[in-house]
Order: C-alpha cells, then sequence, then structure tokens
C-alpha cells in the first residue's frame, strides 16, 4: 500500500489536447497490445505444452473482459493478505489462526481471488519465518518461506480461489518507487519472477504476476528511457514470465504522475494509480490477451487529496477514476483490476461516501478488485478482519457482498514444481534506516518522530559507534540559531520485533543546528541519536527511538516541510534519515546533496524540454505530438 501528495497543476495547453480531449478518438486508433502481439510460445520452460495448459482454468482477457478456460466472463473479487512482503516472512495473523482456517475464512466472506503480497528477499534460504504459532500451524514448521508461499496457494486452489502474487517489495523493509533498487537489481527481478512462473507452471490456482506494487517517484511512462520507463520495464518482465507460462495474467499496475513531452508534471495521484498514458503508449506482450491494467486507489484518512473537499464531491469521483484509469475497460482496450482500495468507514462520512461510490462505480463498469485488506492490523485502513483476527467488520463485507462474483475453481491445485528453487541471492546492506510517524497534522507544537536502526544480518550487532540524523526546519522565531530555543527528550527505546524496552539512559538524543543550513530562511537542525555501548540490535530486527521535540516559547513548527519527515503508519526504510558509522555516512542521503541532485534533475528536464521545442521547431509544428501519432 502507499499514499502520495495531490498537486493540481495546470496542464500545458498541448497536454490537455492530448489527455482529455482526444483520448476517446485515440483509443479506438491504437491497437490494445491483446491485438497486436505475436503468438505465445508452444512450450513452458518447464516442458508443459501450452495445450496442456489450455485444459487447465487459468483465465485471459477479451477486450475488457477476463474470462476463463471455456470463455466465461468473470471478475475477480478478492481481498489482499498481506505479510510474506515483512520480517515475518508469511502471511500475518498466523500468530492466531491456523492458516487453512484463514483461507476457509475468506471463501466464507464471499471472495474469489487472494493478491498475496511478497518481497524478493523472502527467497533467502538463510531466512527462518517468524509470527507464526506452531501449535496452530504445525504443519508449517520448519518450512522456509517458499514453503509456505507453496502452503498458501494450494491451500486456496483446494477451496476453489484464485491466487496473484503481488511483488509488493524488493526487500522486507520498504516499497519501492522504482521496480529495481541499487540492491535488488532488474535482472533480479525478473529471475525471481521466472523462478515463481516455473514453480507453479501447471498449477491453475496462480493464476498471474502483479509485477510490481506501486511505482512511484522518478517512474515514467512512455519516454523510452530505460531506466525509469516503467511501461519498458514491464514488457521486459512480463514477457519473460510468458516464455515460461504462457497461460498467466500480467498485471501492470499505473505510476504516481503524469508528465508531459517535455518532463512537466500535469498532475499526481496515488502510488501506483495513474495510467492516463496507457491510452497513447499501451503495454506490448508477446502472448495475446494476457494483460491486465491496475490501479490503486484511497480515501482521505489515508490522504486529503484535493477532490475529496470539492463542491461537488462525491458526483466528481466517477470522472476523476475514468482519467486516470477506467477509461482502459469502458473503451474496451484492457480489463482494469482495481488491487487496492479500502478504508475503516463505510458511513455517511467522507472516506465511507468514497467506498460506497467507488464499489458501485466498479460494479457498473464491471472492473474486477482485489480488496485492501484481509488483516486485522492495516494501520490506516483496517481490514476485514478485527485487531483479534477472529472477528469481522460486518459493515465492510455488507458493502462488498453488492459486488462479488463465485469462486472460479481450479483442476490442478496442488501442482508444485518443488525442482524450481530461487538463483543466487544479491548480497543486502547490514545496517538500515527506518522512520515512521503517525502525527498526521501539518502544523504541530511537537515533533514526534520514530527512528529505527535497522539490522539486517544474520547476527548480533552493537550500534556502539552509529550516529543517527533526523532534519527538519525550526520555523519562525525559533528558526534562529539561539541555543536552548528548543528541547528534545526521548519518548522509548524499544527493540521492534520483541518490543523489548531498552534502558533510554543508553541512548542520547540531541538537537543540532547544522552550520550547511545556516544561510537558509527557516534554517535547519537535525536531530542527532547515539548509542553507549552494550546496546545490541538482534538479528534481523531494529531498535526503535521515539523523540519529541518542541519549543521553549511553545510556537508551532510546519512539519509539512522538513526534510526527514514522512507521515507514515509503518516503519519502513527511508533514505531522508541518515546513519553514520564514526564519521562516515552508511545510509541515507543529507538534504544538501538532495537538493544538488534535485538540481542535476531538473537542468536534464529542461534539456529534454529544450530538446523536444527544438525538434517540433524544426518539424513546422508547435505541438510535439506522442510517437504512436
Amino acid at each position: 500500500m502507499g499514499r502520495n501528495l495531490l498537486k493540481l497543476a495546470n496542464k500545458p495547453l498541448a497536454m490537455l489536447i492530448i489527455a482529455t480531449l482526444l483520448p476517446l478518438a485515440a483509443c479506438a486508433q491504437v491497437s490494445p497490445a491483446a491485438k497486436t502481439n505475436s503468438a505465445a510460445p508452444s512450450t513452458g520452460a518447464a516442458g508443459k505444452s501450452d495445450a496442456a495448459l489450455s485444459q487447465l482454468n487459468y483465465l485471459h482477457t477479451d477486450g475488457a473482459n477476463i474470462v476463463d478456460s471455456q470463455g466465461n466472463v468473470v471478475k475477480l473479487t478478492g481481498v489482499s493478505w498481506f505479510g510474506m512482503e515483512t520480517d515475518t516472512l508469511a502471511p500475518h495473523g498466523l500468530w492466531a489462526r491456523n492458516y487453512e482456517e484463514m483461507l476457509d475464512e475468506i471463501v466464507k466472506e464471499g471472495f474469489n481471488t487472494i493478491r498475496l503480497p511478497f518481497s524478493n528477499e523472502m527467497f533467502d534460504s538463510n531466512l527462518t519465518p517468524q509470527g507464526i504459532d506452531f501449535y496452530l500451524n504445525p504443519d508449517l514448521k520448519g518450512l522456509s518461506a517458499t514453503e509456505i508461499m507453496d502452503k498458501i496457494v494450494t491451500g486456496a486452489g483446494e477451496r476453489g480461489l484464485k491466487v496473484l502474487l503481488d511483488r509488493h517489495r524488493p526487500t522486507a523493509g520498504s516499497q519501492s518507487k522504482l521496480w529495481y533498487t541499487d540492491e535488488v537489481s532488474e535482472s533480479q527481478w525478473i529471475a525471481d519472477w521466472q523462478f515463481l512462473a516455473k514453480r507453479y507452471l501447471g498449477n491453475d490456482t496462480v493464476i498471474g504476476a502483479d509485477l510490481h506494487n506501486e511505482p512511484a517517484g522518478d517512474s515514467t511512462w512512455g519516454t523510452d528511457d530505460p531506466k525509469t520507463d516503467w511501461r519498458l520495464a514491464a514488457e521486459r518482465a512480463g514477457n519473460a514470465i510468458l516464455d515460461v507460462n504462457p497461460r498467466w495474467l500480467i498485471v501492470v499496475e499505473g505510476i504516481e504522475k503524469s508528465e508531459d513531452n517535455f518532463g512537466n508534471v500535469m498532475g499526481w495521484y496515488w502510488m501506483g494509480g495513474s495510467l492516463q498514458w496507457a491510452r497513447v503508449y499501451p503495454v506490448r506482450l508477446k502472448v495475446p490477451n494476457q494483460l491486465v491494467y491496475s490501479a490503486h486507489d484511497y480515501g482521505p484518512n489515508v490522504y486529503e487529496q484535493g477532490w475529496f473537499s470539492d463542491p461537488e464531491y462525491p458526483n466528481n469521483l466517477a470522472g476523476i477514476w475514468d482519467h486516470y484509469w477506467g477509461y482502459l475497460a469502458k473503451n474496451g482496450t484492457a480489463p482494469v483490476l482495481l488491487g487496492e482500495f479500502g478504508g475503516r468507514s463505510v458511513g455517511n462520512d467522507t472516506e465511507g461516501i468514497w467506498q460506497r461510490t467507488l464499489i458501485n462505480y466498479l460494479k457498473d463498469s464491471g472492473m474486477s478488485y482485489t480488496y485492501w485488506s484481509f488483516n486485522g492490523n492495516s494501520g490506516d485502513t483496517g481490514g476485514i478482519l478485527g485487531d483479534d483476527w477472529k472477528s469481522v467488520d460486518e459493515a465492510k463485507l455488507a458493502m462488498l457482498a453488492g459486488y462479488q462474483d463465485k469462486l472460479l475453481g481450479n483442476k490442478n491445485p496442488n501442482a508444485v514444481d518443488k525442482s524450481a528453487v530461487a538463483g543466487q541471492r544479491p548480497d543486502l546492506r547490514a545496517i538500515k534506516g527506518l522512520h515512521m510517524d503517525t502525527q498526521k497534522a501539518k502544523w504541530t507544537k511537537t515533533l514526534m518522530p520514530e527512528l529505527h536502526v535497522a539490522n539486517r544480518s544474520l547476527d548480533p550487532m552493537d550500534i556502539s559507534n552509529l550516529e543517527m540524523r533526523y532534519w527538519y526546519t525550526a520555523d519562525g522565531a525559533a528558526g534562529r540559531y539561539e541555543p536552548g530555543s528548543q528541547s528534545i527528550a526521548i519518548d522509548g527505546v524499544r527493540i521492534t520485533g520483541t518490543k523489548q524496552q531498552i534502558d533510554g539512559s543508553k541512548v542520547k538524543a540531541e538537537l543540532v543546528a547544522d552550520p550547511q543550513g545556516a544561510a537558509s530562511v527557516d534554517p535547519i537542525y537535525y536531530v542527532k541519536i547515539t548509542f553507549d555501548k552494550g546496546v545490541i540490535v538482534p538479528p534481523r530486527d531494529s531498535l526503535a527511538v521515539k523523540v519529541r521535540v518542541s519549543k521553549k516559547d511553545g510556537t508551532t513548527y510546519f512539519q509539512d516541510n522538513d526534510y526527514s519527515r514522512r507521515e507514515y503508519h509503518w516503519y519502513t526504510e527511508w533514505d531522508q534519515v541518515a546513519i553514520y558509522r564514526d564519521g562516515n555516512m552508511i545510509w541515507g542521503m543529507d538534504p544538501y546533496q538532495f537538493k544538488a541532485l534535485a538540481k542535476q534533475k531538473e537542468m536534464q528536464r529542461e534539456q529534454r524540454e529544450k530538446e523536444a521545442r527544438k525538434a517540433t521547431a524544426n518539424d513546422g509544428g508547435w505541438l510535439n505530438l506522442p510517437k504512436l501519432w
């Protein structure tokens, strides 16, 4: 899951024409990938013929519909069950219930599909799954994370459920905005997908690959930049998967923002949600009729997007959804799966109205969905299950019951090729910085960040030679470098996984006026956290320090502008905090490096714009039309 700020930019005239006025006509001219692809390969990597696979109940597409092996239109009306992408390496809740009982619950509540998130780190055979009560789940004892995934897949398949695998994170620590990181390369990402496709080849429970969760940040669409163009990366990964199993659905999420041909941001949406440019640059796969587009959409309790306060709300919502992703299904281009949406309220408040309006939109449009989430521990949305993992949210179930399709069934739910194993794993950094801040207020008298030093190694780690920094601006009068104008206190120190409390006297927190920020209007400070000898972080765990910063004059901070802050309900990797060892930065990026990088990107954007305008001038035209026109 993810969220993003909406910044309603004025769209340039050229892009208003391209992205707003032309799509209805253009979509009839641009051939969907399913109609322009070459023929499917005859044999999968494991030697199973396409004819043999065709006898199973795999799914494919027909225009805007998903259909089963008999050509019957089906709707995926499912739920996400997360946990395998986290440090537990197993679906959450297995500390409270048996996994087969949980699968029975999913069937009982009317869902026909499970979206199953995972991380690439999950396939490291050196790691042991956590968070499982083996008295309740005796047949999971001693299994690797991959073998637990096998159990979930076969158990779901025996009950007639379908499973969509979701590469949610490269590592257990955090989502990534691009499909690759400096630790998990594109080739590793693709190799792991091929491994999964081979392991479940012939098991028609597993219907496909949600290639990468919530592309965002620098991700682009249709720019032909191999480092950022998500559409091209999706084609590379999708085609590699189809080489192994030509019957899998390839699910391609949107990106976070839309840009014009000059690289100017036209508008921001949810991470993974913007599919505007798929109307011009469709994903092209080598196997026909296996492409499904996917978007994510959330309500005001995740982030207060501009449209929630529009006077036309909620009547404005359908137009927004049509614009960003719904048009693909409504124009018959390809099916759309709303891969994530959810919230705590289904009542008559803003969030409840949004949820009910959205489920009606999906039903009226015939689109599929996987609800976020089944879990009882989804912080800002809640789940189908309650905090006890046994009670259910009857109001949510009543809402979703208005649009649920039948179980789709499977012919070979127990097939697992255990000879297919993940390749050599990448070396991951032993130390990482994590951050969370559950305080949503932009203006506040108290800053309350929680900073984590994560030990990703398999050995205990003494962190007495480490220093952690969190940058912020003091704002207002206290922004002057006045010694003693602010105070800092430690609210708690704990080991994250075990929640064991640590003696706070062994951790020091102080405020430092950063000399590099002295010339700014609101000079930059940072919280400096250091550790005494004997502070040990256990293997595969982190030490969390929650601090409280305030001004002695009682005035407020505008923390929305603070460099290191990211409001989030769960601790995740964050490179805008930094960790130093003996004075040398070993994790993260300081604000000055970040500013220099941003300036470099801006210069590159200006150069692209200059070249694009020169090209249009040479063509005798004032508008740089998309490449396919």
